[in-house]
């Protein structure tokens, strides 16, 4: 194990305080490049605007340990309202900002949020009304009525910073939602010294070879906490420059490689496909300066890694992890001797795993022979508080101070970990995470459905797909135009990723006695 130490201790550590000790250290050097408005911002700036929305924050009425919902894409705004949030005490709830409205009152009704920030036309055609803890919507960049401007809360005020009540380990710094297979989003509590912890681990030595001078574009989403602290955090922790893009185009992108002097980006395996087609069509610029990239978020194929190395020197470093764990868990290595771009390489410092037999349901369950695969288990610094108002859920997942993964893996006798399956049914779109079970809730509330089962398809530029199959109720017919109206349906519901990019009509949902859907079943329809 070539992972002992961390990059430095997180003990009594809060996540403002690494990001504004990094901030008077580094001064006057580029912190973040916003471009999406053309903004460079220096570290002093960072620092000061964080202190100053925090300040306003508190201003406006906000207690400790209140929720302050972030509902923008990657931009400047998004980065300081995070660190601010924690700053002047509160809990930073993270929104896709391709939600749709029902997506949108859920997360906010369920994280109680008192103070929304975002901007006027991600909340065109939503209603936020009757949402009783919600005080105070602001927007960044445009105005509209009923909600107050952003830029009040940047106003000079003599607001003091609240104490801590309680320690890095008992506060939470993010309440990201991740979508189970069953039910709804969960929120997940992620205290400071989870994600302070989750910083120095991939920092540390033998670790990912960040240094103070790298340049990292990030297109990854704020929201998500991929990039939230592989990124955002990290980067400014680090010293280090991040160039943010509010999504990915590979056109832009490449043009970002040579403006910006890019060195590293955090990527998911459709961009890597994406980033290859760009070097077949003369788009990908020769004279990059990118050494490597992080691949996460979902599995990689090893001849797309290869594939892009060859094209373009690029080296790549498949990691894993998910939001439980803040996120990163295992990340692979660069230097030749180390180099394994089909494994998702060996546990971060102070990372215990164990793979145990799939049917046990304990930690004292039976360990797999050396090869063989099994569920992935483990417990570290990293690993979450625990589900926003969900005990069962959480006792489900964390058992003894273990988080068990559902995912099934395999270690070789070197020590480098493969992830075989996932035995949870979660879609990966584009590394974007689709529970089935919520694509089935909204299909159901359509009057033409009876049952339903939505399931991942193999596509080469997502990933996977979800692919929804439908029983019609007696006096409706299968039909495009019914097609058409159902995914109609469920896009005016649910963010774009969670679409159904398929709809076969089927006589019946084959299930287990128990109700299950036996999703092996239909994806042998398809296959």
């Amino acid at each position: 194990m070539l992972r002992t130490q961390l990059y430095a201790d997180p003990t009594g550590r809060f996540v403002h305080d690494i990001v504004l000790d990094s901030c008077r250290r580094n001064g006057a050097k580029t912190a973040l490049v916003d471009t999406s408005c053309a903004r460079r911002v220096t570290f002093a700036e960072y620092g000061s605007l964080v202190e100053s929305l925090a300040r306003g924050l508190i201003s406006a009425g906000l207690a400790p340990g209140e929720v302050v919902a972030i509902f923008l894409p990657n931009s400047w705004e998004f980065a300081i309202t995070y660190h601010a949030a924690t700053l002047a005490g509160g809990i930073p709830t993270l929104l896709n900002p391709s939600y749709r409205e029902r997506e949108i009152r859920y997360q906010l009704e369920n994280s109680g949020a008192v103070f929304l920030i975002t901007d006027a036309p991600l909340l065109e055609n939503v209603n936020l009304a009757g949402l009783p803890a919600l005080r105070h919507v602001f927007t960044t960049r445009t105005e509209r009525r009923g909600c107050e401007s952003f830029a009040t809360l940047l106003h000079s005020t003599s607001a003091k910073f609240p104490e801590a009540a309680q320690s890095p380990q008992e506060t939470i710094a993010a309440l990201p939602y991740s979508s189970g297979t069953t039910g709804l989003p969960k929120g997940v509590m992620l205290s400071h010294y989870n994600l302070v912890a989750n910083v120095y681990q991939i920092l540390g030595p033998n670790a990912a070879p960040l240094v103070p001078n790298t340049v990292m574009l990030c297109f990854l989403p704020l929201y998500h906490i991929y990039g939230l602290t592989v990124a955002l955090t990290l980067s400014l922790a680090l010293g280090s420059t991040l160039v943010l893009m509010p999504r990915f185009d590979v056109q832009k992108l490449c043009a970002l490689l040579i403006d910006e002097g890019i060195t590293m980006m955090p990527l998911v395996p459709p961009a890597i496909n994406a980033l290859c087609q760009a070097v077949e069509a003369g788009i990908f610029p020769k004279e990059h300066k990118v050494r490597w990239v992080k691949c996460g978020a979902a599995p990689l194929a090893p001849d797309l890694a290869r594939r892009l190395t060859d094209l373009t020197g690029i080296l790549v470093s498949q990691g894993y992890g998910m939001t439980e764990a803040s996120p990163v868990t295992h990340v692979g290595y660069i230097t030749p001797e180390m180099y394994r771009p089909a494994s998702i390489g060996q546990p971060v410092a102070l990372t215990e795993c164990r793979i145990i037999d799939v049917t046990e349901k304990n930690i004292d369950g039976q360990e797999v022979a050396q090869g063989e695969p099994g569920e992935l288990v483990m417990r570290g610094p990293q690993i979450m508080m625990g589900y926003w108002k969900e005990p069962q859920a959480t006792a489900a997942v964390l058992r003894d101070g273990w988080y068990f993964s559902g995912d099934v893996v395999r270690r070789d006798a070197e020590g480098f970990y493969y992830v075989l399956d996932r035995s949870k049914e979660m879609i990966k779109y584009k590394g974007f995470p689709v529970a089935p079970a919520e694509v089935e809730s909204v299909l159901l509330e359509h009057a033409a459905v009876r049952d339903c089962g939505v399931i991942a398809k193999p596509d080469l530029a997502a990933g996977e797909i979800p692919c929804a199959f439908v029983v019609l109720r007696e006096g409706f017919a299968a039909s495009a135009a019914l097609d058409q109206q159902l995914r109609g349906f469920v896009a005016d519901r649910l963010a774009h990723h969670k679409q159904p990019r398929e709809i076969h009509f089927v006589d019946a949902v084959p299930r287990t006695p128990s109700g299950k859907i036996l999703r092996r079943e239909l994806r042998k329809i398809i296959s």
